[in-house]
This record gives structure tokens, C-alpha cells and sequence, in this order.
């Protein structure tokens, strides 16, 4: 009987306790926000809208695996000989413990990448390049005026 009171008792204070408009009917709440708050919003927007520009203009493609290996100045070497035989295309070098990796072109399709592997494996003396599947930095397209003359 007594747990009973007890828990009647509690229920019965935790209602009392509880935040209603009855109790303060004018009561009205002022927020202070920080001036920084509205310029990390429009920073945060910009970046977001920068992002979605650069995935824009890229895609799945493919890439030659030229070079991986621990000699640094060998893969400046080799980067600087595929820039001057294929300046069209864009050479990207990167450090993966402990290898330095050298990737080559930006290829939509597999037979343009393995018409270049034939050839740089050719200039390289028959060197191991593979095709490496990743995303690829696509070239925006011109759009196509044609004037009108009537």
C-alpha cells in the first residue's frame, strides 16, 4: 500500500514539475545567434556548390599504371618523357607507402587506353603498364553555335 501512495505521489509531482503556458503565459524566448553562424552558412553553400562543379566534370574511366616504384627521381624521369611524347593528356604522380605511382591519361573507353599502353610500353622498352579503373577527369564539352544567316 505504501509503494502505492508513493508511486501516485511521484506521478502526481513529475505532472506539477512539468512546462506548460498556464504557468507563465507572457513568457517569450529570446535567441542570441552568433553574426559568424550566417557566413559559415554561405562558406559551407560555396563549397558545396563547387563540389557538385567539379563531380560535374568527372566520370568512371580508365587510367595506365605506368610506373610504381620506390625511385622518386626514375618516376620524375618518366613522368617528363610521357609529358613530352603525349602533351594532350595529364600525368598523375602520388605516394602510397612505400611506392611512388605514376598514372597516365584520362581514357572513357578501354581500346583508346590500351592503344596508348601498346605505345608507351613500346617507348619504355616493353615495361608492365596496366589499365586501372577509376574516375577520370572528363574534358567539358564546346557547345556546338551554328550561325544563322538568313
Amino acid at each position: 500500500m505504501k509503494r502505492f501512495i508513493l508511486v501516485i505521489f511521484f506521478l502526481n509531482s513529475c505532472d506539477l514539475f512539468a512546462q506548460t503556458d498556464s504557468l507563465f503565459p507572457a513568457s517569450n524566448v529570446v535567441v542570441h545567434k552568433d553574426f559568424r553562424l550566417d557566413i559559415l552558412g554561405r562558406k559551407e553553400a560555396e563549397l558545396n556548390a563547387a563540389i557538385a562543379a567539379i563531380l560535374a566534370r568527372s566520370a568512371m574511366g580508365y587510367r595506365l599504371q605506368v610506373l610504381s616504384t620506390n625511385d622518386r627521381a626514375l618516376a620524375m624521369k618518366t613522368k617528363a618523357q610521357l609529358l613530352q611524347q603525349y602533351p594532350e593528356q595529364k600525368t598523375y604522380m602520388f605516394y602510397q607507402s612505400p611506392y611512388v605511382k605514376l598514372r597516365f591519361g584520362n581514357f572513357k573507353t578501354m581500346p583508346e587506353a590500351e592503344m596508348y599502353r601498346k605505345q608507351i610500353s613500346r617507348m619504355l622498352g616493353g615495361a608492365s603498364i596496366y589499365i586501372v579503373a577509376e574516375r577520370i577527369e572528363v574534358k567539358p564539352e564546346p557547345d556546338i553555335k551554328v550561325d544563322e544567316q538568313q
